[in-house]
């Protein structure tokens, strides 16, 4: 039974099933008929004003449309306006799409389309043998060679071994383009914006996909702007051009198709880790019949989540744009010291500069959602490249004994559960939750099947009315004796007026107190409500099938990789068992008697080993810590031959 899709359904037709391990092996079917993949990773590239996330984007709706599993991989270049033609401003959109389910974006990409010869040069090395490579011939010119770093008279399309490498296509898309569009009478600028439909169009052919969702959206996006359906139109012409292109030049000696997967039944969409993060705030507000603030700074990968929110005022949700990061997490405490739940969002300089406020809402004890899309740093780093790097300063960044909840989304979807879960532990706990996602989960996509929005339990939320009887004044320290939280009380409540601020608290009464007892007394309270949590965070699960003596460990967006390799390695004949972490601080409570249950532990991450340090530190547990920083999540292939050599490796 095949799902149905929030955004419709468009069928797949049947195929004959082959297994084909590169497509240069493919043989056209006797009928003429597409052959079928299981699995194809295309990569779209070019300059970054050539279109290539829309166009890998619009790709990948329809892919999903016909009913595809799917995982993406955009990749921006950092610089806001590298010079045309270089390198340094190469973008490019990975999406593999297939019949069964699968975890990444691909290690290898089976088909490439490279605008021009900087994107070519970038790129080439991923390509598998065998694997399908169209080019725009047009733009290897002399000038663009040179940007491209080339060296004088040097054109890699002369190498003759690409044509015995790959199933290499030269084509002039320019050139096409502009002659498919010479009755248009629009200007030069505008015809060659058309140029990635063109390429659109052709890979549409090339892998069976329907042109009707990607029309229907030039129509939808330029008919809504003044003077633009000519736009739409020359867009539109683009992509059925390079569509019957593909058909009639006989370029290609077969055509592909991937089946839909076998999805359970439902309803589902397209969604990023960006867009999923703003949905969990959407039906957290619901939840917990509180407003949401969202006060952030622009800041790269974070920025999605601010024009998301700003988007979604009927929900509950208001945003502010603060001139800093340090105003933005102050406004956000505000607004929890005002009865709503204040959220700000960042990457990893901007969790830096929050520091101290964060130890205000340590001290303050009030709510606090801040979500950390992570990059690869120091300093600026690499701002449009994935990292995993800011896990100790979740932990520890702050001025003295400030611990706070620490969760991690363990991809695109799941930041919808993970954030509505942030914002249950935020009041719950009366303290900050860091919210640790990361470039590659905010910028990829997935299938998400729709939620039942009914089955989400609510977020108890409560603001004490009135001062409890026989009470002189309110006690704002006064905690449950359970979860150890204090009471939300909301300033200019009669009788529950109280005083908050940065300096120490006497216990109770919330007076400023510099007694050595007390601090010694607030410092281990606060630290023990922080683990309370791990009351109402569910036991962490295992995949062990087996029965193995080998755990594979993860966090974060490591799951895709490690899941697939893991699998990988069983169909192999290792005996391997694998968990995810999503909770971070606290742990999940039965995590210490799982790591006792394995003799060999790894644990993979895209840092220096920061999870494995805390593991060990805190359960004197040996870890095998693998580790990998690239600016992208682990491949598979390479993370499942580090597994295999250290279960081989262990006893040596």
């Amino acid at each position: 039974m095949h799902p149905v899709y929030a955004f419709g359904h468009v069928s797949g037709t049947a195929y004959v099933r082959m297994d084909i391990v590169s497509s240069q092996n493919a043989t056209p079917a006797q009928d003429g008929s597409p052959v079928e993949l299981d699995s194809v990773a295309i990569r779209f590239c070019g300059d970054s004003g050539d279109g290539m996330q829309l166009t890998g984007g619009q790709f990948t709706t329809t892919s999903a449309l016909f009913g595809n599993d799917f995982a993406t991989f955009p990749d921006f270049p950092a610089e806001i306006r590298a010079p045309r033609g270089t390198t340094f401003g190469v973008s490019g959109f990975q999406v593999q799409f297939a019949d069964h389910h699968i975890h990444t974006p691909g290690d290898v990409v089976n088909a490439m389309v490279a605008m021009n010869p900087a994107a070519f040069k970038m790129n080439i090395a991923d390509v598998e043998p065998g694997g399908v490579v169209i080019v725009n011939e047009d733009e290897f010119t002399k000038v663009n060679l040179k940007k491209a770093g080339y060296t004088e008279g040097e054109n890699p399309l002369d190498d003759e071994s690409l044509g015995t490498r790959f199933q290499f296509r030269p084509i002039p898309i320019s050139r096409l383009t502009r002659e498919s569009l010479a009755d248009s009478e629009m200007g030069a600028k505008d015809v060659d914006r058309c140029r990635n439909m063109y390429a659109l169009g052709l890979m549409y052919w090339l892998y069976d996909r329907p042109l009707e969702q990607t029309i229907e959206y030039l129509e939808t996006y330029f008919g809504q702007k003044k003077d633009l359906p000519r736009v739409a139109a020359i867009n539109i012409a683009a992509l059925k051009a390079g569509y019957y292109f593909g058909e009639t030049a006989e370029i290609f000696p077969v055509q592909y198709c991937v089946s839909p997967a076998p999805l359970s039944a439902g309803t589902y969409r397209k969604i990023s880790g960006a867009e999923a993060t703003v949905l969990g705030f959407a039906a957290a507000a619901h939840k917990s019949g509180t407003d949401i603030l969202y006060a952030g700074y622009p800041i790269t990968p974070a920025s999605e989540l601010l024009h998301g929110l700003s988007n979604l005022k009927h929900h509950g949700i208001r945003t502010f744009q603060a001139e800093d990061e340090i105003a933005a997490v102050c406004a956000a405490i505000g607004a929890s010291f005002a009865g709503q739940i204040g959220v700000t969002g960042t990457s990893g300089p901007g969790l830096a500069l929050k520091g101290e406020a964060l130890g205000l809402a340590i001290m303050l004890e009030l709510p606090l959602v801040v979500v950390d899309v992570q990059r690869a740093g120091p300093a600026t780093g690499m701002p449009t490249k994935t990292e995993q790097a800011d896990l100790l300063q979740a932990m520890f960044g702050r001025s003295g004994e400030s611990p706070c909840v620490v969760v991690a989304p363990s991809g695109p979807s799941d930041c919808f559960e993970m954030v509505i879960e942030a914002v249950r532990l935020a009041t719950h706990c009366m303290c900050p939750v860091i919210f640790l996602s990361d470039g590659s989960i905010a910028n990829g996509a997935e299938p998400w099947k729709l939620p039942d929005l009914d089955a989400i339990e609510p977020i108890e939320v409560s603001h004490p009315v009135e001062a409890a009887a026989g009470d002189e004044s309110f006690r704002p320290y006064r905690r449950d004796p359970v979860t150890l939280s204090r009471q939300w009380a909301i300033p200019g409540t009669p009788g529950l007026e109280h005083r908050l601020g940065g300096l120490e608290k006497e216990d109770v009464t919330g007076n400023v107190s510099y007694d050595s007892d007390n601090h010694d007394h607030m410092v281990r309270t606060r630290a023990e409500k922080v683990q309370r949590a791990a009351d109402i965070i569910e036991p962490l699960e295992v995949d062990d099938p087996d029965g193995a003596d080998v755990l594979v460990l993860g966090w974060g967006s490591t799951r895709g990789a490690l899941l697939a390799a893991v699998g990988e390695l069983r169909e192999a004949g290792c005996s391997v068992a694998i968990s995810h972490l999503r909770h971070l601080n606290p742990f999940p409570s039965n995590l210490k008697s799982i790591l006792d249950s394995y003799e060999t532990v790894i644990v993979p991450e895209n840092n220096t080993g920061q999870l494995a340090l805390l593991l060990q530190g805190l359960f004197l547990k040996p870890i095998v810590s693998v580790t990998e920083l690239k600016g992208r999540s682990f491949q598979v292939h390479e993370i499942g031959e580090r597994i295999r050599e250290v279960i081989e490796g262990r006893g040596s």
